[in-house]
């Protein structure tokens, strides 16, 4: 089984769309091992988009993940990881195949309402940003 990070972000969470996604998770077979409602700080959202910060739309991606509530998530599943991405779609709504959650949920390439990891040492920074192991059930 493999293990990767998922964030339900704060566009879909605003729109009322969090549940739906989450039933979604679990219809396709993923086992949820961890989960939280957080409201992340711009600082938070700095550090976990590092990564990114000499791009020219990091300022705009860390305002936009710290404008509002959304949940995080550690999913079990057998390939996890890529199970997710498709999932997920295109990071570009207009561009993701009809089904997936960007295509449902996503509005824009900069709310496009989930985050995924993208591979296993990305997740391997991701998921113990925000779970402690004892919190990985």
């Amino acid at each position: 089984m493999e293990r990767t990070f998922a964030i339900i972000k704060p566009d879909a969470f605003a729109a009322g769309n969090a549940g739906k996604i989450l039933a979604r998770i679990y219809a396709e077979g993923f086992k949820v091992v961890g989960i939280k409602k957080l409201y992340m700080s711009k600082v938070e959202a700095e550090g976990f988009y590092y990564v990114h910060n000499e791009r020219p739309f990091f300022a705009e991606l860390t305002d936009f993940m710290s404008s509002g509530p959304c949940v995080v998530m550690t999913l079990e599943a057998e390939g996890a990881i890529l199970k997710w991405r498709d999932l997920m779609g295109a990071t570009n709504p207009a561009e993701a195949a009809e089904g997936t959650m960007r295509k449902e949920f996503g509005t824009s390439i900069g709310e496009n309402a989930t985050h995924g990891s993208d591979a296993p040492e990305t997740a391997a920074f991701e998921i113990p940003y925000f779970f402690s192991g004892l919190e990985l059930l």
